[in-house]
């Protein structure tokens, strides 16, 4: 029995070793003032080649939108809808019935926010998004991520 363990174990460790786990997307968050009291928050994507992230603005029946949740914060208020900053490209997919809209290479998703305070505070919440390439779609993976503002 004992061999037939090690041997089973030599057989699946190749097969978990040389399975990676993708994550074509890296992001950076930061804060810019750009007035008093007002700053824009950025939250960037760097994407991979060949791989594409959608866009807030996705219609439903499409891929996951890019969406981002801010945790309610006393110290702020979220001024207006957030803007993407690149190259949106669009396209009718047949596999999705829809307009598909998406960015390739770099997005910088910003939103204004005027602070209630002089001091420094951090902003927090959550984005989710879903990436695809030419042959497959990664599940939505949902990223954490917290913004000084005011340093």
């Amino acid at each position: 029995m004992k061999k037939l363990l090690v041997a089973l174990c030599m057989l699946v460790l190749p097969f978990l070793a040389s399975a990676q786990i993708q994550n074509p997307v890296k992001w950076s968050f930061s804060s810019k003032k750009i007035a008093a009291n007002t700053y824009e928050l950025h939250m960037t994507a760097t994407i991979e080649k060949t791989w594409h992230l959608y866009s807030v603005t996705t219609p439903e029946g499409g891929p996951i939108a890019t969406s981002f949740k801010f945790t309610k914060n006393p110290l702020a208020t979220f001024e207006g809808k957030i803007k993407e900053v690149g190259k949106l490209e669009k396209y009718n997919d047949e596999n999705f019935g829809v307009e598909v809209r998406y960015f390739a290479d770099k997005v910088d998703f910003v939103q204004v926010v005027k602070a209630k305070t002089a001091k420094p505070f951090a902003v927090k919440g959550s984005l989710e998004f879903q990436v695809c390439d030419d042959h497959q779609c990664l599940p939505p993976q949902e990223v954490p991520f917290s913004i000084n503002v005011g340093k």
